[in-house]
């Protein structure tokens, strides 16, 4: 009871010392002159060769400054060309990339630190405050304005392109970087609950690459336009949009954060073909329809859903404000480096707007696992759903406990999701055995607010579950035993979170309870707090 994708099989390269920046320049060499990437506020563009031109500049001058393969380094600023640029720099000789939420507090930010130990810092301006709190003796690349005050300590982006910059655009050669060596570190609350470095290879995104454009290339699509305020430090923009579609030679347009208004400018200027979004933004869409009207979105071929679950309502509303434009949705995750099915309306006939997240990409095989027995499950039988192929992860960095338990002997990935396929290979993806909280596409984990909320001296225990919202999909909402003699409210401790976590992980309520139920290992009952959660809202 092995499921395979029904998509044409794909061929990946088998040469073993191939770094991911490489494999992307190959195919680009004609369309040298093609935008590769643009910004969408400020219209400044890099074409293919102007793009291997710095990324060249720059990995040199990473080596000249003394990065080693196998170093790894912080990306800490939001999405632009530049973070694109040194995302590939990076990678091509050899040193790791990781990423982390410009939303993140210092808090966030030390714990991420701590764990990776970056040897360079590269940032913007505008969250350094966040670096200088940190106290913390690294060096770091500034990707915009100097810092006049701290000259002594920054390198800055354009005198590192402007020292080393090569007409010739050759890629720095690191014979020894191999596909099977880590290439990006991303993190993920992953299927076990805390925050955990997900070791992504070189071999993890070219394939990636060659399955997440197979569609397009099989149907001969011309030149598409990809829009990406998908943040670029997570795996979906990271992997799926921006490393996919310039390997492919498609335009990647990078934009902040989400502006409905601003996306809509940005698909008029630049002709975007495709919009790869959480479910959010499509049912804002949705409740602001008469603003689409006023944009030109003839060139919009393609919307599609992904970050979390997408209801087959939302689809349909959608596909009557945007009747040319193909909605479907897609199932993926950091440990399978962002892409596990998708929908392919050219071959759904009449099953699209099912519900399903389409068949699965072709170089991954599944199975649906009885929780009950462990043996795989037949068509239309639910159960967790396992993975294994060329994109799944290395494992978690420093965690071999946690790799173990999420990678099997036999190379089989347990997702923590419940899914089931049908008889004509559809992946339904119904529910989650993780805990985790799926709030705006971002990860939540409980147990992370759990441990900050017993920190405070006046909460003696407490448990969070996630509570339906129709725009977030699901909010972060906490049961809270007070200390004895205490008074702490509602307002006190929603501020005491909010101080240090990213906004997508601010409690939306606070209730309390005289006990937090448990099993007798400790283990909080998650589903006893969820069934108080829904009594207590239905009475609001």
């Amino acid at each position: 009871m092995t499921y395979y994708s029904p998509r044409q099989p794909i061929h990946l390269p088998t040469d073993p010392n191939l770094s991911l920046t490489s494999f992307l320049f190959q195919s680009t060499s004609s369309v040298t002159d093609t935008i590769a990437i643009a910004d969408a506020h400020s219209g400044d563009s890099l074409t293919f060769r102007q793009l291997k031109i710095e990324v060249s500049a720059l990995s040199q001058s990473l080596l000249r400054i003394g990065i080693q393969q196998g170093d790894i380094i912080l990306l800490f600023a939001p999405n632009s060309i530049r973070f694109s640029v040194c995302f590939l720099a990076i990678a091509a000789i050899g040193a790791i990339v990781t990423t982390c939420s410009p939303l993140y507090t210092v808090s966030e930010l030390s714990k991420q630190i701590q764990d990776s130990k970056p040897k360079l810092v590269v940032t913007v301006s505008e969250l350094f405050n966040k670096i200088e709190e940190l106290n913390i003796d690294l060096p770091f690349i500034l990707l915009n304005d100097s810092l006049n005050k701290f000259a002594s300590r920054f390198l800055n982006y354009d005198d590192l392109i402007g020292d080393s910059y090569n007409s010739s655009d050759e890629i720095p050669a690191n014979s020894v970087v191999s596909q099977s060596d880590v290439a990006v570190i991303l993190y993920s609350s992953g299927t076990t609950g805390r925050s955990k470095g997900v070791m992504l290879t070189h071999r993890n995104f070219i394939a990636t690459a060659v399955a997440g454009v197979a569609d397009q290339d099989r149907y001969g699509e011309g030149k598409n336009v990809f829009l990406c305020f998908v943040p670029m430090y997570h795996v979906m923009g990271l992997a799926v949009i921006t490393y996919t579609q310039l390997r492919r030679g498609n335009t990647v347009v990078s934009m902040g954060r989400f502006d409905l208004e601003k996306t809509l400018v940005a698909v008029e200027k630049f002709r975007v073909t495709h919009l790869y979004v959480a479910p959010p933004v499509m049912v804002e869409m949705i409740k602001r329809r008469d603003i689409l009207s006023r944009y030109d979105l003839s060139s919009l071929k393609q919307l599609a859903g992904g970050a979390a679950p997408l209801g087959k309502d939302v689809m349909q509303e959608c596909a009557k404000i945007l009747p040319k434009v193909e909605i479907l949705q897609g199932y993926g995750m950091t440990e399978a480096c962002g892409l596990i099915s998708c929908e392919n309306p050219k071959e759904q006939e009449g099953n699209i707007l099912s519900g399903s997240t389409g068949t699965l990409v072709p170089c991954l095989e599944s199975r649906i696992v009885s929780l009950e027995t462990l043996n795989p499950l037949p068509p239309n039988q639910i159960g967790e759903i396992w993975l294994r192929g060329p994109t799944i992860m290395k494992g978690y960095f420093n965690n071999p406990e946690a790799t173990k338990q999420t990678i099997n002997d036999e190379g089989w990935m347990i997702t923590g999701d419940l899914g089931y396929f049908d008889e004509k290979g559809e992946l339904f993806v119904v529910d989650r055995i993780k805990e985790l909280i799926k709030c705006n596409g971002y990860q939540v984990a409980p147990a992370e607010l759990e441990d900050l909320l017993i920190t405070h001296p006046e909460i003696s225990d407490a448990g969070v579950i996630p509570s339906p919202d129709a725009k977030a999909g699901e909010v972060p909402v906490a049961y809270v035993v007070r200390s004895p003699n205490t008074s702490i409210t509602e307002e006190d401790i929603q501020k005491f979170v909010a101080k240090q976590v990213a906004p997508y992980k601010r409690l939306r309520r606070v209730n309390f309870i005289d006990k937090i139920p448990r099993l007798p290992t400790g283990k909080i009952l998650r589903k006893d707090l969820v069934s108080l959660d829904r009594q207590i809202t239905s009475k609001l």
